[in-house]
């Protein structure tokens, strides 16, 4: 996860040393709240390790889902006071994508596709009819996957110093069938 934070060059992590962003999220993982109550994860595992995450929650748990966030860094001095949750990310009545990651010896084979298909069926149990994400305008080949799972254009958001193309898909089909 922490190198989703890497690739969005956040100004405010620019002097952070990196293992901070890294106990930050191990802080916010101590906490239930992203294991299923305001937001869910799902892993993928090979050869006995984690090699692949989605994480995402309904739109109108963000705040919520930052509150723990900000909490999990306030012991640690470099990045307590960092407001990198300013910018609202979800779009209003839809199950938001938050993160997706995929280790790089494990990537082609299916991971993210299955990871997706996973959230896209978690929405749709709690009634979402829609599920959005953000992809950075600089990252063609993850837009090219999205857009290739059915994802379309729903408008561009500024996160940080970077522009995201807003893509949203329908929750009324699943990617992959038991």
């Amino acid at each position: 996860m922490s190198l989703i934070y890497d690739e969005m060059e956040l100004e405010e992590f620019e002097s952070v040393p990196d293992e901070d962003p890294q106990r930050m999220i191990y802080n916010a993982y101590r906490d239930r709240a992203l294991l299923g109550y305001v937001a869910t994860t799902f892993v993928a595992e090979a050869d006995g390790q984690v090699v692949g995450v989605a994480f995402g929650y309904p739109d109108n748990n963000e705040n919520a889902v930052n509150r723990v966030y900000q909490e999990a860094a306030a012991p640690i001095p470099s990045i307590r006071d960092v407001d990198f949750f300013a910018d609202p990310e979800s779009f209003a009545n839809e199950f938001y994508l938050d993160s997706l990651a995929v280790d790089a010896d494990y990537r082609g084979m299916g991971i993210a596709t299955a990871l997706i298909d996973a959230i896209i069926k978690h929405a749709a149990s709690l009634e979402y009819e829609t599920i959005g994400l953000n992809v950075d305008v600089a990252n063609p080949k993850a837009e090219r996957l999205y857009r290739r799972l059915g994802f379309d254009d729903a408008g561009q958001i500024m996160i940080g110093d970077h522009w995201y193309r807003h893509l949203q898909r329908s929750t009324s089909q699943a990617l992959l069938t038991e």
